[in-house]
């Protein structure tokens, strides 16, 4: 009689943890939700213009003139932006990730960010007209696709293991990247500006017609990717284990990265490269509160959207009124971050 009592209790316990646990991953994400609310209203008070934080928020439900048209044209679309970018390109690195099970994958060492900014490039040196920004963000966009396309060729080719996806992916970067920098050096003076301007990353000519665009490319493959959170968790444990417990890992892999890269390639389109979301954000989460990836997922959106909120807002009151490229500020953080993964090198949170 008494083992079955100790069962009971042994079971309850591990459900109080397991409870305790979740509530802990929750509590996270409320404090993220709160921190994401209070940068949007700095960010929305912040400008060239005297229009401070009450008449900013005043000015968001009624028409108060001048106030009204710098908050709902210039401000709020910013913000709105600023949050997309971080979510896309933090679930993307976050999905990488799990596919590759390679700290180190992100959307830019995979060569995703480089195609898309030689596409960027061959419409500022070949585009032209009144459409030529949604020629470049059509283009930047297209060849976003073809390079996860040409990873995936490679990869069935090559059995699609993860070794051979980074490896095509990093190849994908250094020639994508030595492209560009041949029509840079073609380039006039003003389209190496442009180009400049567009690796660098920027959300100052955001719209709300870019906002419904992005937002489309970007927030409808998150439920798919939220479906497969217990199958990206089993991903963790190896290909055989994965496929012992009836998960289809190429068909995962394959899937996977061709929702990653059109969630990356809907992000940058509009914005330019900005650089190092989706490689810190996912550790920044997974450091907090483990690699579950049905908590991971939305929490390491949550995380990217704040930094690249803050980077934006930091951007643009460091040095007023002249705007930091938001590029620049992102890799400010990141690149500290990225030595502090190389020098630490522990599994605790992996």
């Amino acid at each position: 009689m008494c083992i079955p009592h100790f069962r009971y209790f042994y079971m309850q316990e591990i459900c109080e943890q397991y409870r305790g646990l979740t509530g802990r991953k929750v509590s996270f994400m409320i404090l993220l939700v709160v921190l994401l609310s209070g940068v949007g209203l700095i960010a929305l008070s912040q400008g060239a213009s005297s229009v401070g934080l009450k008449d900013s928020f005043a000015a968001l439900f009624e028409d108060s003139g001048v106030a009204h048209a710098i908050v709902w044209k210039l401000r709020l679309p910013r913000i709105v932006m600023a949050i997309l970018v971080g979510c896309g390109l933090a679930i993307a690195g976050t999905v990488f990730q799990a596919i590759l099970r390679n700290p180190l994958a992100s959307p830019h060492t995979l060569g995703i960010g480089s195609s898309a900014g030689f596409g960027a490039v061959m419409a500022i040196v070949f585009g032209g007209g009144l459409y030529k920004e949604y020629l470049i963000a059509g283009n930047a966009f297209l060849f976003a696709l073809l390079s996860s396309s040409l990873i995936l060729g490679v990869a069935k080719l090559k059995r699609s293991t993860p070794e051979t996806m980074i490896l095509a992916g990093i190849a994908m970067m250094f020639f994508f990247s030595s492209l560009s920098s041949l029509f840079q050096y073609m380039g006039t003076m003003e389209e190496v500006h442009e180009i400049v301007f567009w690796f660098f990353g920027s959300l100052s000519k955001v719209g709300w017609k870019e906002i419904s665009m992005a937002s489309v490319m970007i927030l409808l493959p998150i439920p798919l990717l939220l479906k497969w959170s217990w199958d990206f968790n089993l991903l963790a444990a190896g290909d055989e284990s994965a496929k012992a417990l009836g998960v289809n890992v190429t068909r995962i892999r394959m899937v996977g990265l061709v929702v990653a890269s059109l969630i990356t390639a809907g992000a940058i389109c509009f914005t330019g490269v900005i650089g190092f979301i989706g490689l810190v954000s996912p550790h920044i989460t997974r450091m907090v509160i483990g690699g579950d990836h049905r908590f991971l997922l939305p929490a390491s959106a949550l995380v990217g959207s704040v930094l690249v909120l803050t980077a934006d807002t930091l951007g643009r009151t460091l040095w007023a009124p002249q705007v930091i490229p938001i590029g620049i500020v992102t890799s400010f953080i990141g690149v500290p971050f990225f030595f502090y993964l190389l020098m630490k090198r522990t599994r605790e949170y992996w």
